[in-house]
């Protein structure tokens, strides 16, 4: 497709040079898909070229137009629609792109010449509490942008650093300790992040009792909210975990332990995995080596109360905590430590944290604060911003437990995918268990294309309902697409039709299958894009368009009964490499694809 696109720009040039006697660059030649209403594959804009050749944008088209249908055996045909050309490829043209296609299928690495040694940093869950829908689509984009970045040719590695000690572990440790009552995961007979995250919410409940009865007794509302007696508990535990309390630190190794268990478990639920773990509470000691190093070369400061800072003014950031008056650390300490383990590690040239964009500011300081530091690896740091998903009930609070748990939300998607799935009676010829996994791969495709195909910086509205609709630009349509595919494909072997039949006597292609070529020729140039703008939803377009004309080829082409014994083989190649671009691309998105459907 690219090599089309790049014949095709050298007869532009060649015709404006012939006509007009001037030399058009390549790169000035931008082709943009035709719109469908109009005839032509690929279309050229004229306005920008009439000052330079004298002429208006109608003229320009029209005389180019013409010298092209003359001239160039790969123009068939051309329209002029005010400032538009539109050029209508000949098929023959096709036929090559549809061979090449198959010497090079969907699925075959990309190589783009951008960074070669990448880690992608997602997921970092805290182990108060269990994941929920914002946390599932960091774990879809992270996964999904590893996935492209690897089509890419890169080296990349998938990180998960995981919170796990500070003031939030603490409040639901104490809570624990006050009210658990020697409660466990299998006493409980439910997760152990989810035990976790019971006794988050209840701290702060108790906590909230506390600060509401400071403040009746007159107490501001500020001072309350640090005096009240669970606050100031909880902060004595960071302290004594921080100075390796024997009892403090055997608890949060055991509620720790209960929540990895629950992480584990879902992780696999969803799909998604890690090749290396970082700890927080393995990574926050170096971060603090780091502010000390900071103060020596007096590019940090401390405040009278013995906290340390930053002044980030000149940058536009204002000062910035980096350690407590107490010693205890913040945030960007630890990830001061993580950022010079990742690379000891890896020697990253690209290290992406998928974080959501409430965390713009900080991860602009980090970078900031790494740069005042002299690392090397400050400006190979990259924030993937992500907007917030909201429900239509509104925006979710994990301390007052009105968070939608990833769990939960994953065994909705896939019963409502199971229901929408016998209604359209889809299962025939099906066992119970072959049904069992085709719910959890539809119920999980719909889930994770929703949530990709939204472009990553936007906030999201989520809707389960329209998630699982089997039309439409949804996962199960997709899944479905394939599914058909993968039964034609079945047919054709049993009658005999292979998928690398000889096509070469083909002259003309039917309307549906010129689309069905050009849709399959842009797999390279949407991977490229995707790695290029860390955006899944790229991929998830291309996906649905792929689907979408493959159903009217379907439609159009009567593929079992075309008495041309070369353009029924042809039409079955053809379906075997929409499967495989439907199958690469939702596999770069972390979704399977069903055999039978």
């Amino acid at each position: 497709m690219q090599q089309l696109e790049q014949t095709l720009k050298a007869a532009l040039g060649a015709a404006i040079k012939n006509i007009f006697d001037v030399e058009v660059a390549s790169p000035q030649l931008a082709l943009q898909p035709t719109r469908k209403e109009f005839a032509g594959q690929f279309t050229l804009v004229t306005f920008p070229f009439t000052k330079t050749l004298g002429k208006g944008p109608e003229q320009i088209g029209q005389a180019i137009g013409d010298w092209l249908v003359a001239n160039e055996p790969l123009v068939s045909g051309y329209n002029v629609v005010k400032g538009f050309l539109n050029l209508e490829i000949a098929d023959s043209a096709w036929l090559e792109v549809f061979e090449q296609l198959r010497q090079t299928p969907a699925g075959t690495p990309v190589e783009t010449g951008g960074p070669q040694n990448v880690v992608v940093e997602y997921s970092s869950p805290n182990t108060n509490k269990p994941l929920h829908l914002g946390h599932l689509r960091n774990n879809f984009l992270g996964y999904s942008v590893a996935e492209i970045l690897q089509a890419t040719g890169a080296t990349v590695t998938k990180a998960n650093l995981v919170n796990d000690r500070g003031i939030h572990i603490c409040k639901s440790m104490l809570a624990y300790q006050q009210y658990g009552h020697g409660e466990t995961p299998q006493s409980a007979g439910i997760k152990g992040d989810h035990l976790a995250g019971k006794y988050y919410v209840l701290f702060e409940k108790h906590y909230r009792e506390q600060v509401r009865q400071l403040e009746a007794e007159g107490v501001l509302p500020d001072v309350a909210k640090r005096q009240a007696p669970m606050m100031l508990e909880a902060q004595d535990m960071l302290r004594a975990w921080e100075a390796n309390d024997e009892e403090v630190v055997s608890l949060w190794k055991q509620m720790n332990g209960w929540v990895y268990e629950g992480f584990d478990e879902t992780y696999k639920n969803i799909g998604v995995d890690f090749d290396k773990y970082y700890y927080e509470s393995g990574t926050y000691l170096l971060g603090k080596e780091r502010v000390g190093e900071g103060l020596q070369k007096g590019v940090f400061f401390k405040k009278e109360d013995g906290s340390v800072w930053v002044d980030l003014k000149e940058e536009g950031l204002d000062e910035k905590l980096l350690l407590r008056a107490d010693g205890t650390s913040v945030y960007i300490t630890q990830d001061l430590g993580t950022a010079e383990l990742k690379f000891q590690d890896f020697h990253y040239d690209l290290s992406v944290y998928v974080i959501a964009d409430e965390q713009n500011y900080h991860m602009q300081v980090l970078k900031a604060v790494l740069k005042k530091l002299g690392k090397p690896y400050a400006d190979a740091i990259y924030h993937l911003s992500y907007g917030m998903v909201d429900l239509p009930s509104g925006k979710m609070k994990s301390r007052e437990g009105t968070v939608v748990d990833a769990d939960e939300l994953v065994r909705e998607v896939v019963e409502a995918a199971k229901q929408a799935t016998l209604e359209k009676g889809k299962t025939e010829g099906l066992s119970e268990d072959e049904l069992t996994q085709l719910y959890h791969m539809l119920g999980l495709g719909a889930l994770k294309y929703y949530l990709l195909k939204v472009d990553p910086k936007k906030r999201m509205l989520f809707n389960p309902e329209e998630s699982v609709k089997l039309e439409g630009d949804t996962g199960p349509f997709v899944q479905y697409s394939h599914a058909r595919i993968a039964a034609i494909l079945r047919k054709a072997a049993e009658m005999g039709i292979p998928t690398d039949a000889d096509t070469s006597t083909i002259t003309t292609l039917p309307a549906s299958a010129r689309e069905m070529v050009q849709e399959l020729g842009r797999y390279q140039s949407v991977v490229q894009e995707a790695g290029r703008t860390f955006s899944p939803a790229v991929v998830g377009q291309f996906a649905y368009d792929i689907a979408r004309a493959y159903n009217r080829f379907y439609t159009e082409v009567k593929i079992f009964t075309e008495p041309n014994e070369t353009h029924r083989a042809f039409y079955v190649a053809l379906s075997a490499q929409a499967g495989k671009a439907i199958k690469a691309s939702l596999g770069l998105l972390g979704i399977q694809v069903p055999e039978r459907m």
